[in-house]
């Protein structure tokens, strides 16, 4: 008896944590609500049947308890009880298989006036390739990306001169018009998932696989790779922001194409020496650093990242927090540089200055540091700490390091990489979670250290 009242109520709560329950689906924001329909009906059929046979079991646990004096019969055949089961069977697969069947129907063919965009994940960052003015998307090959070229294109091929090139993990879609994702990968197994959107595929190398969808109302969903991609896979995240036509446009027209990237001009060291005499104040005629300032060492440093974060102080993603005091100062100075024309010119400057090791400040455990630099920072930053543009990644050997565990301390305090505007800061703050106190970061800094 006890068993079957366990039974009885072990059902009794399995339905009542369901209908009192928070926690359901997120609000849809695309055309996808058969999917929804499909996995609701999926539940109510496999709810049925889990309600039913446990009720049948704990009917037959009362009904055929032992009692004195009673005998078991042997039936090992019942074709009535087979065919109700065989019946009943049947058509739960098929109300199972069927709709869901039909939704994948639908899933699979695309529209024919839906939009393209390729989107193009690498370890662990997105990027986004639109279709230019004639509608056609370039052919791309591995064999081509570079950090001048991190989409693999095709240089000879005429029809992706016009493409667009969104070189961040924030993407636009127009909403109410149907489009079709692209997806492809540079170099492992990767996944497109977006909750809001019911929308999860993998990019697979080699291949290019897609999803389809209608956005049905504005907003800001989250994109994660659901694929286990190597250690910073947790970090891969991006966003899809749905709005307006005349917005979406007004978003895309401010990113380059392939055109405008293969023909940009190098920055001019020549005029970018006397820009640099605002940045020398702090930083040092050699761009070497000064620690009575709080200025680092610029020298040595990618010109391709020190114009990110130049540019990140002019728009306001660094330096605004009320916390980072010295970013604050940054700022306006940064502010000086008229355009972006400014900014390539005074890195290219910095660029042509020695770059001589920072002296060693921090003390810690250099051993400790080597298995933390190894296993979270190398990954991205490179085995001997030079840096990885196409990972996003800046040089960290023989930078100042007293700057380094600022840097690594704002991060994880959410003074810098919090800021919308701060595409990547993000991806850093969260690697700069593992860090588990303020010892593991001065151990991992003085490991950075050796690397000269």
């Amino acid at each position: 008896m006890a068993i079957a009242i366990v039974l009885v109520l072990l059902v009794a709560g399995s339905v009542l944590f369901h209908l009192l329950s928070p926690w359901y689906f997120t609000p849809i924001a695309s055309n996808w609500g058969t999917i929804d329909d499909t996995i609701s009906l999926t539940f109510w059929v496999t709810g049925v049947v889990f309600v039913a046979v446990n009720l049948f079991v704990a009917y037959c646990v009362i009904r055929y308890r032992q009692r004195e004096g009673r005998r078991a019969e042997y039936e090992p055949e019942n074709k009535k009880l087979e065919v109700w089961l065989v019946g009943l069977t049947t058509l739960g697969v098929i109300a199972l298989l069927a709709p869901g069947l039909v939704v994948y129907a639908k899933f699979v063919n695309v529209p024919q006036d839906a939009a393209v965009v390729e989107a193009v994940g690498k370890q662990w960052h997105w990027s986004y390739r639109f279709p230019g003015a004639d509608g056609k998307l370039g052919t791309v090959d591995a064999r081509h990306v570079s950090d001048k070229n991190p989409f693999g294109m095709n240089p000879d091929d005429p029809n992706g001169q016009d493409d667009v090139l969104v070189v961040s993990p924030e993407v636009h879609l127009p909403i109410g018009k149907p489009v079709k994702v692209l997806l492809r990968s540079i170099d492992v197994l990767h996944n497109f998932s977006v909750a809001q959107i019911r929308v999860k595929m993998d990019l697979v190398p080699g291949l290019v696989t897609y999803v389809w969808f209608t956005p049905t109302r504005t907003g800001k969903f989250d994109l994660l790779c659901e694929e286990l991609c190597g250690v910073g896979h947790f970090t891969m995240r991006g966003n899809i922001i749905v709005e307006e036509e005349s917005a979406f446009q007004a978003w895309l027209s401010s990113y380059p194409t392939f055109a405008q990237t293969s023909a940009q001009a190098a920055g001019d060291a020549a005029a970018g020496k006397p820009l640099y005499a605002v940045c020398a104040a702090c930083h040092g005629l050699q761009a070497e650093g000064n620690p009575a300032l709080h200025a680092p060492k610029l020298s040595g440093q990618g010109d391709w990242y020190l114009h990110r974060q130049l540019k990140n102080y002019k728009q306001g993603a660094r330096g605004t927090h009320d916390k980072d005091v010295f970013g604050k100062m940054m700022a306006p100075m940064a502010a000086t540089l008229a355009n972006d024309t400014a900014i390539d010119n005074v890195s290219a400057y910095i660029m042509t200055l020695p770059d001589n090791p920072a002296p060693a400040t921090v003390t810690g455990n250099a051993n400790k540091g080597q298995n933390l630099y190894v296993t979270t920072c190398g990954t991205c930053h490179g085995p001997n700490g030079r840096g990885v543009q196409q990972m996003n990644a800046p040089g960290l050997k023989g930078m100042s390091d007293w700057y380094l565990v600022t840097q690594l301390k704002n991060f994880k305090q959410g003074i810098r990489g919090a800021h919308p505007k701060d595409m990547y800061g993000p991806q850093m703050a969260l690697m700069a979670a593992t860090m588990n106190d303020d010892q593991a970061i001065n151990d991992l800094v003085a490991y950075i250290n050796t690397l000269r």
